[in-house]
C-alpha cells in the first residue's frame, strides 16, 4: 500500500470515528431512574458470574423499612448489544477475553451515559474484577442517578421565597409541595396524593446546640425526635413522629453544597398508630453563620414500594444552596 492511500484511508478512519462520537453525543440517553442494563453471555448470567453481579447491584437499599433492590437489573446477551440496549443511561458489558481489564467509557452510545467494561481471561478472573470494581461502579451509577433525576425534576420546581427569606437558603421544591406548618425555624411542605404523601422538613438550629465532639448518631435522633414531638402528629394525643431503632440507621459524613454534612437513613414511626415508613436527612453545619441546618425527607406510602419516592426526596434535598 502506497503513501498516498494509506493516508487517505486513515482520514477517511478519523472522519468517520469523529462522525460517529458527534452521532453518539446526539443522541438521547434513556431509562427508568434507578435501571440498569447487564449485558453479558446467558451462560455466564446463570452462573457464579451471575450470581455476584445480582449479589451486589440488587443487594437492599440501605434505611428503607422492607428490602428494595438498589437498582433493577435487565439483562442482555452479548449478541443484542444495539438498538435501545444502547440507549441505555448505564450499561455493564462483562465478557470473557484475552485479557483481564476495567474500562470506563462515557457517552459511548448515548448522552448522558456510563458504560462499564469488565473482561476477564476466566471466570474466577471476572469475579475478582467485580469484587474489586463494585463500590466504584455503584458509586458513579447513584451520582448519575440523582443527576438524571433532577433533569425530570428541574422544569416543575420554584425557589421558595418564604424558605429563602427565612432561613437564607435556597431550596428548589416541585410546585405539588404546599406549607402544613410554617414559623420562625422549621418548616413542613408536603405532597398528597391518592397512595400517600411525601413529606420535607426544614428547621435551623445554633451550631453550639450541637456537640460535633460527641455521638453524632444518638443527637441527630434526638433532634428528629423532638422535632416528631412538637410538629408531626397523628389524631390520638400521645400519636406522634418519631425514629424506630428497631430498624437500622445508617450514618454517613459526606458534603452538602461544600460544607460538612452528617446524612442519615432509617425508619420513622408514628406512635400508637400504624403509620411508618422510610426517611433520609441531611443535618448541615455552617461554621460562617454559627448554625445547623436540617433538612429531613420522608415519606408515607403503604401499598407502594418506597425506594423512588426516597430516591426523589434525596435528590431535591441534594439541591439545597446555603446562603
Amino acid at each position: 500500500m502506497n503513501k498516498t492511500v494509506f493516508l487517505f484511508l486513515l482520514t477517511i478512519g478519523i472522519l468517520f470515528s469523529c462522525s460517529k462520537k458527534k452521532e453518539n453525543s446526539s443522541r438521547q440517553s434513556s431509562g427508568k431512574i434507578n435501571a440498569i442494563s447487564i449485558v453479558i453471555d446467558n451462560q455466564l448470567w446463570n452462573g457464579v458470574v451471575g450470581d455476584s453481579i445480582r449479589n451486589k447491584f440488587a443487594s437492599p437499599v440501605e434505611g428503607l423499612p422492607k428490602e428494595e433492590p438498589i437498582f433493577d437489573i435487565n439483562q442482555y446477551p452479548t449478541d443484542v448489544m444495539e438498538g435501545f440496549v444502547t440507549k441505555s443511561r448505564t450499561i455493564i458489558v462483562i465478557k470473557l477475553g484475552i485479557e483481564n481489564r476495567f474500562v470506563v467509557q462515557k457517552n459511548q452510545y448515548a448522552t448522558p451515559q456510563n458504560v462499564f467494561h469488565i473482561t476477564g481471561k476466566s471466570v474466577a478472573a471476572l469475579l475478582k474484577l467485580i469484587e474489586k470494581h463494585t463500590p466504584y461502579i455503584i458509586q458513579s451509577i447513584k451520582k448519575a442517578e440523582i443527576a438524571a433525576h433532577w433533569e425530570l425534576l428541574k422544569d416543575s420546581v420554584i425557589t421558595s421565597k418564604i424558605i429563602h427569606e427565612q432561613f437564607q437558603l435556597d431550596l428548589k421544591v416541585p410546585k405539588s409541595y404546599s406549607f402544613s406548618i410554617k414559623n420562625n425555624n422549621f418548616v413542613w411542605l408536603k405532597r398528597e396524593f391518592s397512595s400517600g404523601s411525601t413529606s420535607i422538613l426544614l428547621a435551623q438550629f445554633p451550631i453550639n446546640s450541637f456537640n460535633l465532639e460527641e455521638n453524632v448518631l444518638s443527637q441527630i435522633v434526638k433532634i428528629q425526635d423532638s422535632i416528631g414531638a412538637v410538629y408531626v402528629k397523628g389524631e390520638e394525643p400521645s400519636s406522634k413522629m418519631y425514629i424506630d431503632t428497631s430498624y437500622p440507621i445508617y450514618l454517613l459524613e459526606t458534603s452538602l453544597d461544600g460544607k460538612r454534612t452528617y446524612e442519615t437513613r432509617g425508619t420513622w414511626r408514628l406512635k400508637d398508630s400504624f403509620m411508618f415508613g422510610a426517611f433520609v436527612s441531611y443535618l448541615i453545619v455552617d461554621t460562617q453563620k454559627n448554625r445547623i441546618t436540617y433538612l429531613v425527607g420522608f415519606c408515607y406510602v403503604p401499598s407502594k414500594d418506597r425506594r423512588d419516592f426516597m430516591h426523589e426526596l434525596e435528590t431535591i434535598l441534594k439541591e439545597v444552596r446555603i446562603n
